[in-house]
């Protein structure tokens, strides 16, 4: 007497399933990514090898023009601590500025609002671009 089962369990993978959840999560991402965009002036910044996350900060960036803007809004020279503390807020906790620079410009500008910062104990980064 022949006792064999009719169903054959096969021990094979259909991957049909697998790639529409791959297809279906890059076109997700690629609409995510599209939506993300950086609150910041166009700025050819310095080269680093160096990464670093970017968290919610008051960004100052100074153009070749040396012309100040604090998220990207301009502001004179004079008044720029004032705007940094105003954007900053009174909170002692998280305070942090991102300083975008373009490459050309002088170190001892950027130098005078890390020294703003510092003066008013905000904590400060220095944006590069990924060589």
């Amino acid at each position: 007497m022949n006792i064999r089962g009719r169903n054959k369990v096969t021990p094979e993978f259909n991957m049909s399933s697998m790639t529409d959840i791959v297809f279906l999560l890059l076109i997700f991402f690629m609409i995510a990514s599209t939506l993300v965009s950086a609150d910041a002036i166009d700025l050819l910044l310095p080269k680093s090898s160096s990464k670093t996350t970017q968290s919610k900060s008051v960004t100052v960036s100074i153009n070749k023009k040396l012309e100040y803007f604090v998220d990207r809004k301009k502001v004179p020279k004079r008044q720029l601590e004032r705007a940094i503390l105003a954007k900053v807020g009174k909170s002692k906790v998280g305070r942090t500025i991102t300083l975008r620079v373009e490459e050309s410009v002088a170190m001892k500008n950027a130098v005078y609002v890390m020294d703003i910062a510092n003066r008013n104990r905000i904590k400060s980064s220095l944006a590069v671009r990924a060589k």
